[in-house]
């Protein structure tokens, strides 16, 4: 008896390690198989072995034997993700681009149409690594736009790890069939998506150009909280797109400098958004939009991209207006995906230790599954000279910058997932500021106490400490919001409309923190429905508004949504994005004055 329901729990037990590891069901068939053949053959077995122990011992050996193979053998596969949660759906007609003719297809009720996997710019393998964006190629027929392309490449987790995070920090884990592959991985990578409502308008309609985040280093743009169906529904084009990450979008170095004709190196990736953008302006009336209406969007890493675009020379007249969520690059010494070039070309140096070689053209050798894995960090754009020719707060002092309206803004907790593996205390705390704020560290723990932020809620794996809040609170303000401060002060003195929100909304899912506000602006709530409630979903519906208000007239406001203050140099008031909205000063403002402090002591 103690052998057989030993049998039933380890396959029980294995089993849900497949599901978590999204191996595909015949696994499944095998295991529940082999745990049958083990029961019914056990005496059998041990009748032609009288040696009872050693029986048992070879049974064991061979039903682990086969578990372990089964695991690798059965493992999930690659795949594109496809373009709509919808089995089979339905093709769209068929659109003609400079590049070629192509198809998408629409979504379940028919509302919106998806063409996703469309390249921009041709593959960057080969020659073209590390190199500016080519022009994408035609093709002959017509391409069917219904799987998202590759993911760009970057380092990643088992699928097993992924599944226990979602378990564990995302709480949204949930068991679906269907879903028994991973997302395909790619070093050709340059492809985006457009997401167009159905139903048909009289005028071309205003674009949102959205830039994922993930620290120039991870992400994509299959991601379900970020897909622009919802917005669209409401009368808008979205567009979303890939590039590249890491070291193929970030690697500097003098060689491939001195080798380009635009004297550039160390931003492929703000070279590919540039691209992106440029055909979406270039195509974007065959899908329904207007090119002359277009707004620029992100989070995180996308947002210091977006950041970067309002000031690169190369964008001027490609846009309207910004929208940023949760990052900036406009501080005098940007705290993160922003280094200078000296900067970028040391880690460029590593990697060629890293892998023995003397130049970049060696590099473009080395199998991208293996580049991949390099220590350096590449998670920084750079003063190129070309696609940023100058700090970026610079070109905000003089006026220069390109977006004609902003809406930017942040949410309460947006540090303590990057915190989750440092232990706080009274002792360590101002040690632990130190470490960005430098000789300012004291300073600041005089403004923000150790004890002066009490936890409501962490995540299992957290260090924790009695200095936790407050250091979370300090580090959200230093790597995230601190920028949106200064971006929307010179936004002030250049009398161009900004507004400010500020994120508390939570849920059982990311709550308020990094990322958190994400599903709510862009409509993906329904896709974790489990994790939010009546009032999630009202305050989306209220966000979506406010966004897709903005992308048309630079203005969220609207009628029956509660009033968004234009921030000024008289009202300097954020807008609380809460269950209850309505206009709050920002509670960061003592930290963003030891910030300026530390910041004046950089020049």
């Amino acid at each position: 008896m103690f052998f057989n329901i030993s049998i039933i729990l380890i396959t029980l037990l294995y089993i849900v390690i497949l599901e978590l590891s999204k191996n595909v069901l015949a696994g499944w068939a095998v295991a529940i198989i082999a745990a049958v053949l083990m029961i019914a053959l056990k005496n059998t077995i041990r009748e032609k072995i009288t040696n009872k122990a050693l029986s048992t011992c070879l049974m064991w050996l061979i039903f682990i034997a086969i578990l372990v193979l089964n695991y690798k053998f059965t493992a999930p596969p690659f795949k594109r993700v496809p373009a709509v949660d919808n089995k089979n759906p339905e093709i769209t007609e068929e659109i003609t681009i400079d590049q070629g003719v192509l198809t998408g297809v629409y979504n379940a009720d028919r509302s919106v149409k998806v063409y996703a996997g469309i390249p921009y710019a041709a593959p960057p393998v080969g020659d073209l690594r590390f190199k500016e964006p080519q022009a994408a190629l035609p093709w002959d027929g017509v391409l069917a736009c219904d799987h998202f392309g590759p993911m760009a490449m970057q380092p990643r987790s088992s699928a097993l790890y992924d599944s226990l995070s979602h378990i564990l920090g995302w709480n949204d884990y949930r068991v679906k069939f269907g879903d028994e592959y991973r997302e395909e991985m790619s070093e050709d990578c340059l492809y985006l998506n457009v997401f167009s409502p159905e139903k048909k308008s009289d005028e071309l309609l205003p674009v949102i150009f959205y830039i994922h985040g993930g620290s120039l280093t991870t992400g994509q743009p299959s991601y379900t909280e970020y897909r622009g169906e919802d917005l669209a529904k409401k009368g808008v084009v979205f567009v979303n797109c890939a590039y590249r990450l890491g070291v193929f979008g970030y690697y500097a170095s003098d060689d491939l400098k001195a080798e380009s004709p635009n004297g550039t190196t160390g931003n492929y990736g703000l070279l590919d958004q540039i691209a992106a953008l440029k055909w979406v302006r270039d195509n974007i009336e065959a899908f329904g939009g207007d090119p002359n209406r277009i707004t620029i969007a992100g989070e995180s890493a996308g947002a210091s991209s977006v950041n970067a675009i309002c000031v690169s020379p190369l964008t001027d007249g490609l846009f309207n207006y910004a929208i940023a969520e949760s990052s900036g690059i406009v501080a005098k010494k940007p705290f993160h995906t922003f280094r200078s070039y000296d900067e970028a070309v040391e880690q460029g140096n590593i990697v060629k230790e890293e892998f023995s070689v003397s130049s970049s053209a060696e590099l473009r050798n080395i199998p991208a599954e293996k580049l991949v894995k390099t220590s350096a960090n590449n998670s920084a754009m750079t003063l190129d000279g070309y696609a940023i020719t100058e700090m970026p707060y610079l070109t905000y002092e003089k006026g220069e910058n390109h977006e004609k309206a902003l809406l930017n803004g942040f949410n309460v907790k947006e540090a303590d997932a990057f915190m989750l593996g440092t232990k706080a205390t009274k002792d360590n705390y101002v040690e632990l500021l130190a470490e960005d704020l430098g000789s300012y560290a004291q300073e600041m723990a005089d403004v923000l106490p150790y004890d002066a932020v009490e936890r409501d809620e962490y995540i299992i794996i957290d260090k924790k400490g009695e200095a936790k809040g407050s250091l979370n609170a300090a580090y959200s303000a230093m790597w995230f919001t601190y920028s949106h401060y200064v971006w929307t002060n010179y936004m002030v003195q250049q009398n161009k409309p900004v507004y400010e929100y500020y994120f508390t909304k939570t849920n059982s899912r990311i709550s308020n923190h990094h990322a958190g506000e994400l599903p709510y602006a862009y409509g993906n709530l329904h896709r974790h429905a489990g994790n939010y409630d009546e009032s999630d979903f009202e305050l989306s519906e209220i966000m979506q508004n406010y966004w897709v208000n903005f992308v048309k007239t630079g203005n969220p406001n609207g009628e029956g949504l509660p009033e968004w203050p234009l921030v000024t140099a008289d009202t300097q008031l954020l807008l609380q994005l809460d269950s209850k909205i309505g206009p709050i000063e920002d509670p960061n403002l003592p930290l963003y004055k030891v910030i300026d402090h530390y910041m004046e002591s950089q020049e």
